[in-house]
């Protein structure tokens, strides 16, 4: 498969965002939900909830479902933030809900304000990794929870671009490629504790019949998947 043209992540979802929808709808996203899902506390009531870079809003929606009395969702495209008020206003929540525009790299919610904050397949829309994971501790309470994930970085090594078709054409979002090593020491340096980490493999049962891909991706993880922990000193 030839390259696309890569766009940044603002020009990316302002095209993508009018049918991105609010759940998993390819094998890599439905893989990386699943291991975001096993990691993600199973009870969130009383708890309060931000997702960052929160897109069409589906880690709030399960956020929600799993009983968060607030959730926040924060995105730089003001497009795809229009797309999770859409889906989000068509479910009715006993919740508190507020959405926002802003960069990962400077948040607009107050210190520690959350329990849990959630961050799935957006890092990688950063140059900085350190940046972006000293706002995510920055956000969350001493003790809380932060759950992260990326593509692995193994696809970009591979040549895997984040891709999706507008008007017929095929374009691509820019992608930054961070090894686990750099999520080390990046978290050893701010004071969020590794509890967990995934590695995800492909189910052949997502690809569909006709799907055109790389086959060596159902050989290699597809994505990498942290439970970070802020603690309660740092």
């Amino acid at each position: 498969m030839t390259s696309a043209p890569v766009l940044s992540p603002t020009e990316a979802y302002a095209l993508w965002a009018p049918r991105y929808p609010a759940h998993a709808h390819n094998p890599v996203m439905q893989t990386e939900e699943r291991a975001m899902l096993t990691l993600m506390p199973a009870d969130l009531h009383g708890l309060n909830v931000l997702d960052v870079g929160c897109g069409s809003g589906r880690y709030m929606l399960h956020a929600l479902r799993r009983g968060a009395a607030r959730t926040i969702g924060v995105d730089l495209s003001a497009a795809m933030l229009q797309r999770a008020y859409t889906e989000l206003t068509a479910c009715q929540f006993n919740a508190g809900i507020g959405l926002a525009q802003g960069s990962m790299t400077s948040l607009p919610v107050l210190n520690a304000w959350a329990d849990l904050t959630m961050c799935g397949l957006v890092i990688g829309h950063l140059e900085q990794l350190h940046q972006a994971l000293r706002e995510l501790h920055r956000v969350t309470r001493p003790g809380g929870i932060v759950l992260c994930s990326d593509v692995h970085p193994i696809g970009p090594a591979l040549g895997w671009q984040r891709d999706f078709r507008h008007d017929g054409r095929r374009y691509a979002v820019k992608h930054t490629q961070h090894l686990y090593s750099h999520w080390h020491a990046a978290c050893k340096s701010l004071g969020l504790v590794i509890e967990d980490v995934l590695e995800p493999m492909l189910d052949p049962a997502d690809i569909p019949a006709d799907a055109n891909f790389d086959r060596t991706a159902l050989d290699v993880p597809v994505a990498l998947v942290f439970r970070l922990r802020r603690a309660f000193k740092g």
